[in-house]
């Protein structure tokens, strides 16, 4: 389905005055939580996620990081209608991190028309500047360890958990608005073939436990230990990407949070752990693409849908999943060791994919600039399949 547009791309049926409103009740709350798959419904390449897990990245009183940040939802409005959404974010952890007052912006939804941008742009603005923040960067959902940036390339790709969906130009609109790239984000799709573990080579064909690495052992997730596990997993990922342009420290309650979102997915199989005499020094975490169970169920499932969510998720009915959180301590970055670890992490992933349903999974999403992820992804997969935008602009 495609929307009925004029020649300058905005949708029929503009001719009402646009406002831009705060969210301040619990009705508009529902309708910001929801807006995605009300707005984008019949686009092509758009499937809309559940609004249990917007909810759960999104309500105050749901969403780990309200415990350290100022936010403020905003709908922009026409007709009597909600045509957009944006959230503005004060994170006292990111100001921290980041050593400066840089405010950010997130949640952002819409058609691609310039005025509707325009003004939800200037709302969250204008909010952050009255909170002394001196650069506006964005968008995350609501932390660049959730859901980060503009879709720009990949709409019609299959969806996957944690990654944002955006019609294409709306990228564009901000561009037009004032904002500058800051950083591209790319993922890789990667078949799952027979063939897959004969042509992933690690250099030197090196092997963990043997020689020189006798020392290296990994580690899988131990469900009586997750708590324990979900702790070493924070600090390690809060130390392998520290030193990455917009990174913020993942907080212990966010950790909590997470776990309790995704554990039911997870399997022993689905992380690796890299030790070094026991110290760990890298990991990678697998997550099944919640979208393969849920995408022909709408946001909101009748009950009907319920039960077939419920039965999909037992006999773990996924046929992809998404590599994340992978990353390397601080400790062998620049060693020879250091550069091994993340083929060897992979390696260890494809030599489980027997145990593991998946046809394919997604690698990303790896910072343009990460020469070393890159190389590591692209020797597997020449060319990414999405591409996700972070922007920024100064508030002078």
């Amino acid at each position: 389905m495609h929307r009925n547009v004029t020649p300058t791309g905005v949708p029929a049926g503009t001719d009402h005055p646009l406002e831009v409103r705060p969210v301040t009740s619990k009705r508009d709350l529902k309708r910001f939580i929801t807006l995605p798959r009300q707005i984008y419904a019949g686009l092509e390449g758009f499937v809309a996620p559940f609004d249990i897990e917007q909810s759960s990245l999104l309500h105050p009183k749901r969403a780990a990081i309200f415990q350290h940040a100022d936010i403020q939802y905003f709908l922009a409005w026409r007709g009597g209608k909600a045509v957009g959404r944006i959230a503005a974010i004060m994170d006292s952890v990111a100001i921290q991190h980041w050593q400066g007052p840089i405010g950010q912006f997130g949640a952002l939804d819409c058609l691609p028309e310039q005025a509707v941008v325009d003004s939800l742009l200037n709302a969250a603005e204008k909010w952050l500047r009255a909170r002394g923040a001196t650069t506006m960067r964005g968008p995350y959902t609501l932390s660049c360890n959730g859901e980060t940036g503009i879709m720009v390339e990949g709409q019609l790709a299959p969806p996957t958990l944690a990654m944002p969906w955006h019609p294409k130009g709306l990228g564009d609109c901000l561009e037009r608005a004032g904002f500058t790239k800051t950083k591209d984000l790319l993922s890789y799709r990667l078949d799952l073939t027979p063939d897959l573990q004969e042509r992933f080579k690690t250099p030197g064909q090196i092997k963990m436990g043997e020689g020189r690495f006798r020392d290296i052992t990994t580690r899988p997730m131990v469900k009586k230990e997750i708590v324990t596990q979900a702790e070493t997993l924070r600090q390690l990922y809060n130390d392998a990407w520290s030193q990455k342009d917009n990174f913020i420290p993942l907080q212990s309650h966010e950790m909590a949070a997470l776990m309790k979102q995704i554990s039911p997915l997870l399997k022993p199989e689905h992380y690796v752990q890299i030790d070094r005499k026991g110290e760990p020094l890298a990991m990678a975490l697998v997550l099944p693409n919640l979208h393969d169970i849920t995408g022909d169920l709408n946001g909101d499932p009748s009950p009907l849908g319920w039960v077939k969510f419920g039965y999909r998720m037992m006999r773990h009915r996924f046929t992809s999943a998404r590599v994340t959180l992978l990353g390397v301590s601080h400790k062998v970055r620049g060693t020879m060791l250091g550069a091994l670890l993340p083929s060897l992490a992979i390696m260890e992933l494809i030599k489980r994919a027997d145990r593991m349903p998946y046809k394919w999974v997604e690698l990303g999403w790896i910072q343009e600039d990460d020469s070393g992820m890159r190389n590591l992804a692209e020797s597997l997969v020449p060319k990414a399949h999405k591409c996700h935008r972070v922007y920024e602009k100064p508030l002078d």
